[in-house]
């Protein structure tokens, strides 16, 4: 859960109202002064009427807003917050404009940018209104079905999410075909998202047999038969010159007793450091010649995108978006 969740009240009241274009016009500055800057808009394909909502932290100040503006309020349920972490964990994961991370199909839907349910927070500056928009004529990204038992990861790992990324900014541009070796594989999810992206030589390595058989079982799901899954020790591992990528989340001092392994692949995508690890890992890589292009940060974690003096230059570098 983040901390602005966590510094919210248990007890929370919602101030709902459909309003007008017109109206909304006429009254948002002053909502947006009197909630803020809590105000939400939310729009509908085909729908000219806007839902505006306010979290209000006290019963009184969500009946003066009907008392002045009309609408309704609700008392949030006790387990709220409880209850909307439990969701975000639970929802499907965006990569991208490419690809859907579920746990279901079902549950996928809900994601779908042609759902006209979905919605997106944007904020042009630090006090304007949070306008929520839906992208209905966006291109429907392609889907990846990761169950829940699937405890090796689903994505929702800040490491797992953080490379999947990377992956999908460094490979936006490229032609299908390419190669991947994912290292730890675990749950298979990233080697699997490789194939969305349009890898065609994919194989991933673990060296847990239940992690391997997890993986092959997520690929018969998403009837993808061109990822190989094997079972092995990455200390013994021979890696293969010419590889465009190779991911790994692993911890740090594996990482850098393999690196010399790795700078026979282009690209190479790392996670699983955390931050105090940081600078021990990029001297490792400073001493193998390899480039550091991007390192991300969330939490105590990092990933990085690097490439070694083999990389294409055919090869377009991770936007900065």
């Amino acid at each position: 859960m983040n901390r602005a969740l966590e510094a919210l009240p248990e007890v929370m009241y919602l101030w709902r109202k459909i309003a007008e274009p017109r109206w909304l016009s006429a009254h948002e500055n002053i909502l947006q002064a009197l909630s803020g800057g809590r105000l939400a808009i939310i729009s509908r394909p085909g729908r000219k009427r806007r839902q505006l909502q306010i979290a209000c932290t006290s019963r009184n100040d969500s009946r003066k807003l009907v008392e002045e503006f009309g609408g309704r309020t609700e008392k949030l349920p006790p387990n709220w917050l409880k209850r909307f972490a439990d969701a975000e964990k639970r929802k499907p994961i965006r990569i991208g404009a490419r690809l859907v991370i579920a746990r279901s199909k079902v549950r996928a839907q809900c994601c779908s940018v042609r759902c006209p349910q979905r919605i997106y927070t944007h904020r042009a500056r630090p006090h304007a209104l949070r306008t929520v928009h839906t992208t209905a004529r966006v291109k429907k990204p392609r889907l990846l079905v990761i169950p829940a038992s699937a405890a090796f990861g689903t994505g929702q790992h800040t490491t797992t999410a953080m490379s999947l990324r990377l992956l999908e900014r460094l490979t936006r541009e490229w032609k299908n075909s390419w190669s991947l070796a994912d290292l730890g594989t675990g749950s298979g999810i990233l080697a699997l998202a490789a194939e969305r992206f349009g890898a065609g030589r994919v194989v991933g390595i673990d060296i847990d047999p239940k992690a391997i058989f997890v993986a092959k079982a997520n690929a018969r799901l998403n009837k993808i038969d061109n990822v190989d899954f094997k079972l092995g020790d990455l200390r013994k591992w021979k890696s293969r010159a010419g590889r465009d990528v190779v991911a790994a989340n692993l911890y740090s001092r594996l990482l850098i007793e393999i690196l010399p392994k790795l700078r026979r692949a282009h690209w190479l995508i790392l996670s699983g450091v955390l931050r105090m690890q940081e600078n021990k890992l990029l001297h490792a890589l400073r001493r193998n010649k390899i480039e550091i292009v991007k390192v991300n940060r969330r939490g105590k974690w990092i990933a990085m995108l690097a490439k070694t003096r083999h990389a294409s230059r055919l090869r377009s570098s991770p936007r900065s978006d």
